[in-house]
């Protein structure tokens, strides 16, 4: 078997045995041909860091909008009606800045009146909020949060309070970012030579890296929009590079030539086709699999050429497939970090008012004078508590999901488990539920988590169908894998819902939380199995479960 040559080697045969003379001509082509090339892609990654910044910019807004929304909904902001007389408000706030290291320069608390009654910087306290003139919103209605005009280096975002009992607004949530994160993201995210600037609806100059300047000569440029979907939709991001410093490798590669070929000129005599022919027919292959990739359409891994070249094509192959999973999960990922944040932020201070409010409320019911006025209200107090405690359930488990614990049992029997427990409660919503069974089909799941799978499927159905709605709940087994499959006559769903409804905070219910439908998928991949939806032959939705039955599942 011959052994292949490496490139080196191959480049030191072609100047022993054909000469630099007919490379003279291939070098300048080469020379021209590589400024073309560095020129495309150096306004590529212009354009693809510009993407990238903008992006990172709109998750930066967006993760600011959900901590002032998820912070003006904490049960502790109630202490407003109080006017924080025992201080728990300014404390949470000063523990919630200072776990931000620096994210935010104030969080604070005002009443009606504009007064601060709490606050991260006890300075503020009793003092007449001076909020910067008004930018714009994001949302609408109850879930819109309200934009200012950066003053002193901040951008204050706040959303209106409510009274829990009243729902009357009873002031609003504060909290000013601290702007030179955006300064300091910029500087960190483009290097010179490029420079870069953000600026609003109106053009003017919101951030920009220290070396920003129109005048200096920056020709390769690229501007992105962000996302109608974004919080900052009209906001845009400029990106510039000089040209003369982005060509000047090309120029002293040019100069690197013409001496070398100066040099060598008089040594070069034969042609060195056969030996170019070896070294560019793997590169050039390996540039069509490249392209393929981008086009969507992947072409064979090149198999021919120096094993340099092969080994390089088999490495992008498999950066190939990391880079797929990566771009599916990256959103996915951004979201469960804020349930992870929430989770911590309200696992402890939400669950231990909530057991003391359960246990005074117990203890009140056995009073033998309470009136039944009292008892009702006593009632909704237990049954608050208990939807409290559940949300906050459903946050840590989104955060932190519990390794299931297989146990080999009738999958059937399960879902009649619980087809059972809501059955009265779709009776009362006039829904009916009917189920259709391949007789037991025997897999090895944790029975806990496939019951909440379920449940919650069956609970979201009930919910949306109107009265007279029809649940179908079908198991059968196609070859390896047990398959069920849920569906209902209700009103279905558009392709961009089935492509987010798996999506953490995804939710079209009023009052929901868009965790559920996440923790069901969550479930289902720890069982190596696989959830999708799509609209049922009746008009409404879709879920299909499959679960592998050929091999027991083992705990990772």
């Amino acid at each position: 078997m011959i052994k292949r040559l490496s490139i080196p080697k191959l480049l030191l045969v072609a100047f022993l045995l054909a000469g630099l003379l007919p490379a003279m001509l291939v070098s300048f082509l080469s020379f021209y041909q590589a400024r073309v090339v560095l020129k495309k892609e150096l306004t590529r990654d212009i354009v693809t860091l510009s993407q990238t910044v903008s992006n990172d910019v709109s998750r930066m807004m967006f993760e600011r909008v959900k901590n002032v929304a998820s912070w003006s909904q904490l049960a502790i902001m109630q202490e407003l009606l109080l006017e924080d007389v025992d201080k728990r408000l300014s404390i949470f706030l000063e523990e919630l800045n200072s776990s931000y290291d620096g994210v935010y320069k104030t969080i604070y608390v005002v009443d009606i009146n504009n007064k601060v009654i709490a606050s991260s910087n006890a300075k503020l306290l009793n003092q007449t909020a001076n909020l910067p003139n008004y930018w714009f919103s994001h949302g609408e209605a109850e879930k819109r949060i309200d934009f200012y005009k950066i003053k002193s280096n901040a951008l204050s975002i706040s959303q209106e309070i409510k009274d829990d009992n009243s729902n009357i607004v009873i002031g609003k949530l504060v909290a000013e970012f601290n702007w030179q994160q955006i300064q300091d993201f910029l500087k960190t995210a483009v290097r010179k030579p490029t420079a870069a600037a953000l600026l609003d609806e109106q053009g003017n100059l919101l951030a920009s890296t220290t070396n920003w300047n129109t005048q200096n000569g920056y020709e390769m440029r690229a501007v992105s929009q962000f996302s109608s979907q974004s919080v900052v939709s009209k906001w845009q991001l400029r990106v510039e590079k000089l040209h003369s410093v982005a060509i000047a490798p090309v120029h002293r590669l040019g100069y690197i030539f013409l001496a070398l070929l100066a040099t060598t000129l008089l040594l070069a005599a034969f042609l060195v086709t056969p030996i170019a022919q070896a070294i560019t027919q793997p590169l050039a292959k390996l540039t069509i699999f490249v392209r393929s990739f981008k086009q969507g359409q992947l072409s064979e891994t090149p198999k021919s050429g120096p094993p340099e070249v092969q080994e390089l094509a088999l490495a992008f192959e498999g950066l190939i497939g990391d880079l797929v999973k990566t771009q599916a999960n990256l959103s996915r990922a951004a979201k469960l970090a804020v349930v992870g944040e929430l989770a911590a932020a309200m696992s402890h201070e939400i669950r231990t008012p909530l057991g003391i409010l359960r246990s005074s409320a117990d203890l009140l019911l056995r009073e033998p004078k309470l009136t039944n006025d009292g008892k009702e209200v006593l009632g909704f107090i237990i049954s608050e508590t208990e939807r409290l405690n559940k949300l906050v359930s459903s946050l840590i488990d989104a955060a932190r999901p519990r390794a299931p614990v297989f146990v080999k049992v009738d999958i059937a029997q399960v879902i009649k488990n619980s087809i059972a427990l809501l059955r009265g409660q779709a009776e009362s919503n006039g829904i009916v539920l009917n189920s259709e069974f391949a007789g037991p089909v025997f897999l090895e799941v944790d029975t806990d988590q496939m019951t909440q799978v379920f449940m919650n499927i069956l609970m979201n159905a009930i919910q949306i169908l109107p009265t007279g709605g029809v649940v179908n709940i079908r198991l059968h087994t196609v070859e390896d894998t047990a398959k069920v499959e849920i569906s209902d006559d209700g009103p279905g769903m558009t392709e961009e819902i089935q492509a987010q409804i798996f999506e953490p905070f995804f939710t079209q219910r009023a009052g929901g939380v868009g965790l559920g439908l996440a923790i069901v998928r969550q479930i289902i991949l720890s069982h190596h199995g696989e959830i999708t939806c799509s609209n049922s032959q009746f008009g409404g939705a879709l879920f299909t479960i499959s679960l592998p039955l050929s091999q027991l599942v083992k705990s990772q």
